[in-house]
């Protein structure tokens, strides 16, 4: 017997693993423990069913990050299917249980019998690193706006003018609120003695103390339940400026990190792409381009590139893809963006198609997925990006 496919449905605790030949026909099933011992007795049982084996997996990080890791240290060949991939192609096969064994079977047979999976590469310590301080960033910003969007929602219920007039997502406002919460405190401590104690506490901006006591102005009524309504300001306030400070510990990190990569200036000669937004695509692509072997590759990861919805006799109707990577996107769109305040040819390349009848959103895709094009070019050649583009000779 000469090759042989392995796929395993990953858990935190356990994994299943299913192996089949070459005609479909299952060799082993087993569940196993996500542990070194176990997983390295699982891999010895089935490479001594074969000389050559392909594993398969559900998941590229996470409860997987041992038996990936080993995987590779074992110069085995490793592919991802996504778990909305095994969900559909489960539908093709016989029986509707739900089982961890049925689907890494599936995980398996689609192995043996696809040629389009992406394969898993070894990532340099450097990528492996931006991975994980971007997921923690994430992480930190997704708790920070439940933190402000609760405490908007407080601060309404009891002070509708104050939440209006602050802007509770920089630091002078949130420094204010932990002092001031009700409109009676913000009267009785008068313009002089409020503007005196922010900048006591290093808030220098004195149209902030005129905002909130116009607002106070505007409110003599205490709702009921106003002293307990106050307390509980205090909590998400406090969550979000510790909330921030961890945010700008990780972007230190993530920084020091990603001017370290060989691409780091590379990546930011791209008007538009700083740090962040660079360590971001460097988490997602990591720093082998073979997966992309044109831009429109990487362009359709990115979700920039229209798929055709087509049938019968209907003909050329193109529709933004339902499956891409998010977190790419939205790093090409940012930079974008950024780009159009920064790059003359970006700002030229955005009012021509503001011009033609685009709306703005739609403007700064066709920007993106035209920029999609000169990063996979700048990435390949090794070379920074220049307004002019560099003058090439006929050999």
């Amino acid at each position: 017997m000469s090759r042989l496919w392995a796929g395993i449905d990953s858990g935190r605790t356990h994994h299943h693993c299913v192996v089949l030949d070459t005609d479909g026909i299952k060799l082993l099933s087993r569940r196993v423990a996500n542990d070194e011992p176990e997983l390295l007795q699982l891999l010895a049982d089935v490479l001594a069913l074969a000389d050559e084996a392909t594993w398969a997996v559900d998941m590229a990080d996470g409860g997987a990050a041992l038996l990936i890791a080993l995987l590779v240290n074992h110069g085995q060949e490793l592919l991802y299917i996504p778990g909305r991939a095994v969900n559909r192609a489960s539908d093709g096969y016989r029986g509707e249980g739900k089982t961890d064994a049925r689907d890494a079977l599936v995980i398996a047979d689609q192995a043996r019998i696809r040629r389009d999976l992406k394969p898993i590469r070894p990532s340099d310590e450097i990528t492996t690193e931006l991975k994980l301080f971007t997921a923690l960033r994430t992480d930190l910003a997704c708790d920070r706006n439940r933190s402000i969007n609760r405490l908007r929602a407080t601060l309404t219920s009891m002070f509708p003018a104050l939440e209006r007039a602050l802007d509770v997502t920089t630091k002078g406002p949130l420094v204010l609120l932990t002092g001031y919460q009700t409109p009676a405190a913000i009267r009785r401590s008068g313009l002089t003695r409020l503007t005196k104690w922010l900048r006591a506490r290093n808030v220098r901006n004195e149209s902030l103390a005129t905002a909130a006591l116009e607002a106070a102005d505007r409110q003599h009524t205490a709702v009921p339940g106003e002293a307990a309504i106050a307390s509980m300001v205090l909590a998400p306030v406090e969550e979000v400026m510790a909330l921030n400070e961890k945010i700008a510990e990780v972007d230190k990190l993530i920084e020091g990190r990603f001017r370290r990569h060989e691409l780091a200036e590379v990546i930011t000669s791209m008007p538009g792409i700083g740090s962040l937004l660079g360590a971001e695509f460097l988490a997602v692509i990591g720093s082998d381009m073979a997966s992309f072997a044109t831009p429109d590759r990487l362009a359709a990861f990115a979700g920039m590139a229209p798929v055709p919805h087509d049938s019968g006799k209907s003909h050329g109707n193109l529709h933004r893809p339902q499956q891409y990577h998010r977190g790419l996107q939205r790093v090409f769109y940012t930079s974008a963006l950024i780009s159009i305040r920064s790059d003359p040819n970006s700002r030229r390349f955005y009012d021509r198609k503001r011009a033609e009848g685009k709306r703005h959103v739609q403007a700064v895709l066709a920007l993106a997925r035209r920029r999609v094009n000169v990063f996979w070019a700048l990435i390949r050649d090794r070379r920074c990006y220049q307004v002019t583009p560099p003058v090439t000779h006929a050999a």
